[in-house]
C-alpha cells in the first residue's frame, strides 16, 4: 500500500474538488468519522494527520480544523465530483 499522503497545514477553501482533495479523500472520511464518534481533537490529529498535539498544540488544532471544515465541505458539496471523477486509487 502507498504511503499516506502528506498533510498541509492548512486544506483548501474552494468550491470545487481539487487534486489535494482526491488525494486526502480517505483522511476525509476518516476525519468524519471520529468527528461523528465525538473523539477528542487531539485523538484525532495524532492518528489521522500524524500530528503531535502536544508539541505543537496551535498548528495540531489549525491543521484539524481546516481539515474537518473541508470533510464537511466535501461530504456535503464536493462528493458529486469525487464520483463524477472516480474514487482516487490508493
Amino acid at each position: 500500500m502507498p504511503a499516506e499522503p502528506k498533510i498541509a497545514e492548512l486544506a483548501p477553501n474552494v468550491d470545487e474538488l481539487t487534486s489535494y482533495d482526491k488525494e486526502h479523500a480517505v483522511a476525509y472520511m476518516r476525519l468524519l468519522d471520529a468527528d461523528a464518534d465525538k473523539a477528542d481533537w487531539r485523538e484525532i490529529a495524532r492518528i489521522v494527520l500524524g500530528l503531535d498535539p502536544t508539541a505543537e498544540p496551535d498548528r495540531a488544532r489549525r491543521t484539524f480544523e481546516s481539515h474537518l471544515t473541508r470533510a464537511k465541505w466535501l461530504a456535503g458539496h464536493g462528493y458529486r465530483d469525487l464520483l463524477r471523477s472516480g474514487w482516487p486509487k490508493q
